[in-house]
């Protein structure tokens, strides 16, 4: 599970910024020995179209769309499950860092007054990833927020 905490800042044009974090809720075990902790961050320009006709006309009103690219980073704290030294100046965990580009979009319908849910799909390439198999993460899931102003 990775929990997300992010901002979003779309002006009447239908553009804007976003910022986001995510972040492994506990900490997991990569290829059934190290214990490690991921997490991602990134800011993104923002698209967010509103597609008339597409849907009922009642719903046009509470669909809209978010399509968003920008630049980051991955941390990742790897635990030293070994660490069998007595002092409290030994290192027990290792931390590493990437760049990364980012690439999303999501669904965002208005529920109820300022409520809004957004299923959304996150692409993730990480430059120079060598502790991981792959450069490419791909994160899905969906938010519940609050819109501060609406148009």
């Amino acid at each position: 599970m990775y929990p997300d905490v992010s901002i979003d800042r779309i002006y009447k044009n239908r553009f804007g910024y976003n910022a986001e974090i995510a972040f492994r809720y506990k900490e997991a075990i990569y290829n059934g020995f190290q214990p490690y902790r991921p997490f991602l961050y990134d800011f993104n320009g923002v698209y967010s179209p509103r597609l008339k006709g597409v849907f009922p006309s009642r719903l046009d009103k509470r669909i809209s769309w978010l399509l968003l690219a920008g630049a980051g980073g991955q941390s990742v704290i790897f635990y030293n499950q070994f660490g069998g030294c007595g002092y409290p100046a030994c290192n027990i965990h290792l931390n590493s860092s990437h760049f990364l580009v980012h690439a999303g979009f999501g669904i965002r319908y208005s529920l109820w007054r300022n409520f809004f849910v957004r299923p959304e799909a996150n692409y993730y390439h990480i430059f120079n990833n060598a502790d991981f198999h792959s450069d490419n993460v791909v994160r899905l899931g969906a938010s519940v927020g609050y819109t501060f102003h609406t148009d």
